[in-house]
């Protein structure tokens, strides 16, 4: 069964001096301020598309990662996982990194190495970024 969420963002002004706000409609978990100084500049209290996007990944990677852990009969105790998308105005989109810090008994090394690579290749929304570089830097705590 497929699942459609839905977001609504309303914007007031031009891209400069303008602002608005994003809800998440589906949840109705929350609205954020966005602005363009936000996203080209970091303004603090305002969000961007690029962190709802890093939201997005380090929830869905999380989600993947944790589903190979445990069908390979290792299931983490926890795991951390940020991802940091860049923009660059006039380019866009550059790129997400992953950074991940997982709690997982018994577990080799190679293995952790080899099923956080998996995740990252196997998470829906890193297939949906295929088109930037996706870095991902994974650690046992």
């Amino acid at each position: 069964m497929a699942v459609t969420s839905e977001a609504t963002t309303l914007w007031f002004g031009d891209l400069l001096s303008g602002s608005g706000t994003t809800s998440l409609d589906s949840s109705d978990a929350a609205e954020f301020p966005v602005s363009w100084a936000a996203r080209s500049q970091g303004e603090a209290g305002k969000t961007n598309p690029e962190e709802l996007l890093g939201a997005a990944h380090s929830a869905c990677y999380s989600m993947a990662f944790a589903n190979a852990l445990a069908l390979n009969g290792s299931p983490a105790d926890s795991l951390q996982v940020t991802a940091a998308v860049t923009f660059t105005p006039g380019e866009g989109i550059t790129g997400s990194h992953l950074l991940v810090s997982a709690k997982i008994p018994n577990l080799s090394q190679a293995d952790f190495e080899r099923l956080a690579l998996e995740a990252k290749e196997n998470c829906p929304v890193s297939k949906a970024l295929a088109g930037i570089p996706i870095t991902l830097e994974a650690s046992l705590a």
